[in-house]
């Protein structure tokens, strides 16, 4: 799709039974520079945490939606409202495909919440683009919590990848083996 075509479409929200996947917006740039201060939870992602690079960096999730139609969406605690993470898709060029993403605030961690905002966001994608053949995870191999999240999402690991710097694992999962794994769909309302 050309740029032109991609700035138009609007970044869809979706709702699964615990989490809002919406838009980023300017007024999450104070919850995410406190999600991104926590040490641990950048141990394997890295990232700045002053207001400045978090502006930025949703700056850059922001055009991914424009120039790739997939980005990453803010996730919301339906229970409370909270912002606690971000979580959704990813590609640039020379990535290894569409890639789930997801970064939940560490104390959300083991309550689920990567796997379904992953789940909401690998079925909605399938949906949108059916020709897209796999969703891949770009993991560092000793992000053990992430390939947990990976493996439960049904993803193996396929090969290791030199990206930024460092060897990742890529993690696969095709459209057959999503609809065998996780047939039911996470995604209640998309709008």
């Amino acid at each position: 799709m050309t740029t032109a075509k991609m700035v138009e479409t609007t970044i869809p929200t979706l709702t699964t039974e615990r989490l809002v996947l919406r838009p980023l917006d300017n007024a999450d740039v104070p919850g995410f520079v406190e999600i991104w201060s926590d040490p641990e939870f950048t141990r394997y992602i890295g990232g700045r945490c002053d207001p400045d690079s978090v502006w930025h960096a949703m700056a850059g999730n922001i055009g991914c939606w424009a120039l790739t139609g997939v980005g990453p969406w803010a996730v919301v605690e339906r229970s409370t409202g909270s912002l606690v993470g971000r979580a959704g898709l990813w590609t640039e060029p020379g990535w290894p495909g569409v890639e789930a993403v997801w970064f939940i605030r560490r104390d959300r961690w083991g309550r689920g919440y990567a796997r379904e905002a992953a789940t909401a966001a690998i079925g909605w994608v399938f949906a949108q683009r059916p020709d897209l053949a796999e969703v891949v995870s770009v993991i560092l191999p000793e992000n053990t919590a992430s390939v947990r999240v990976a493996e439960r999402l049904g993803m193996t690991p396929q090969r290791l990848e030199f990206l930024h710097g460092e060897d990742h694992a890529i993690y696969t999962i095709n459209r057959t083996d999503w609809a065998a794994v996780l047939p039911a769909q996470a995604v209640q309302n998309a709008h």
